[in-house]
């Protein structure tokens, strides 16, 4: 299942984020290192359902009227500190999780009311843009700390008339999450000496900065934007290399609550919800703030960041397994069962792999359901193809 992580110092957001994105039970609190063991939970990305083109919904548990809901696993863990690559805080704790994420979600306090460490201050004293740089640097140097505790044995290596550096740097850089493919499109990009002994840390901390914009997007997501100064949004926007999503994830969380309880109609990712409970006063007040805050933003802004994550950052595609073409069911005629993320450029033969190896090493040929036809081994899906798989593991 395709990870993605949630960065930022303390006090940031980022357990409220967890909890509204997964409705699991974890602490919230309003001072540093709430979090201290990993939170792991399923989130989910949203995109339209192919049902939209049938004259029926599927009425799969993932599908909300043609808005299907994909899962994806959500790391929550502690907040980095400055030093946290030196293992000040909970630093290398939470830097070592990452390894294995596909894409880093940065929560920002937006509104400036948290120092670097976490700490409250007055609202808007703090400049936010200084997190998105934090964090991206501290990313970096625990990347080029790790080649440095290598850099020995990579030395050592090089004594053998077989030593390749790229070999060796592939060897290093694929145990912190890099693939052979994404750290060779790194190697690729930048300029080094062949020699281990030549290298300086400029060397390393270039290597890392190019393998973490690689193998690590980041997506910032600007909190607390309820409260924060709009001269904030603008900044972050103007500080980031990538997108950031302007979010209130304490909004998000209040109104899953209120769905749960079926006080409102809400699904994640709308702008709007509809009240159907009885309300108190204090409750009422409540969601209509809610309600400002989603109007101007398009929505409590969760949904989005995920989804930018995921479809943005990520590029990825989301196809549809099934094995009838014609009514898109499996066997036991549950219609569209399965939704799988893949990368750009995945073909009907990396599909069967995703659902099951042995399909996949067995695979003969696929169908284009939409079209019902025969489609090649090398034909690039795109989002939303329903794909029968003909396999003889099947």
């Amino acid at each position: 299942m395709l990870s993605v992580a949630l960065a930022g110092k303390p006090n940031a957001g980022k357990s409220t984020f967890y909890k509204a994105a997964t409705m699991a039970d974890v602490d919230i609190g309003n001072y540093p290192f709430t979090t201290i063991d990993p939170n792991r939970g399923v989130t989910h990305v949203r995109t339209d359902c192919p049902c939209l083109d049938r004259e029926q919904r599927c009425g799969n548990e993932n599908c909300r009227a043609g808005k299907r809901y994909v899962p994806v696993e959500l790391l929550d863990v502690a907040g980095l500190v400055p030093g946290a690559h030196e293992g000040k805080g909970l630093g290398n704790q939470f830097l070592d999780a990452l390894s294995n994420a596909d894409v880093v979600l940065n929560v920002v306090d937006a509104s400036g009311g948290t120092n670097a460490e976490g700490e409250p201050v007055e609202t808007g004293s703090y400049d936010p843009t200084r997190d998105v740089e934090f964090v991206e640097r501290e990313m970096d140097l625990w990347l080029a700390g790790i080649l440095s505790d290598n850099w020995e044995t990579v030395t050592r290596q090089s004594r053998s008339p077989e030593f390749d550096i790229d070999d060796a740097l592939t060897e290093v850089l694929t145990g912190v999450g890099g693939t052979v493919a994404s750290v060779a499109r790194v190697l690729r990009s930048v300029e080094y000496p062949d020699a281990p002994q030549a290298w300086d840390d400029d060397h390393r901390e270039l290597l890392a900065e190019t393998f973490r914009r690689e193998t690590k997007p980041i997506v910032v997501v600007a909190n607390k934007a309820d409260i924060a100064p709009e001269s904030n949004i603008d900044a972050l926007r103007e500080a980031a290399s990538g997108p950031v999503v302007p979010c209130t994830a304490e909004g998000e969380l209040a109104l899953r609550t209120a769905s749960e309880g079926g006080v409102i109609d809400y699904d994640p990712g709308d702008a709007e919800f509809e009240i159907r409970g009885e309300l108190s006063e204090t409750q009422a007040d409540g969601l209509e703030q809610i309600r400002e805050v989603t109007g101007a933003f398009g929505g409590t802004g969760v949904q989005s960041a995920l989804d930018s994550a995921v479809y943005g950052r990520l590029d990825q595609i989301t196809a549809y397994p099934v094995q009838n073409e014609t009514r898109w069911t499996d066997g036991q005629e549950t219609v569209l069962p399965d939704a799988f993320l893949l990368d750009p450029g995945a073909t009907p033969r990396d599909l069967a792999y995703a659902v099951h190896s042995d399909i996949g090493e067995g695979y003969l040929h696929a169908v284009d359901a939409r079209a019902d036809r025969r489609i090649g081994e090398e034909h690039e899906l795109s989002e939303g193809d329903v794909i029968k798989i003909v396999s003889t593991a099947t």
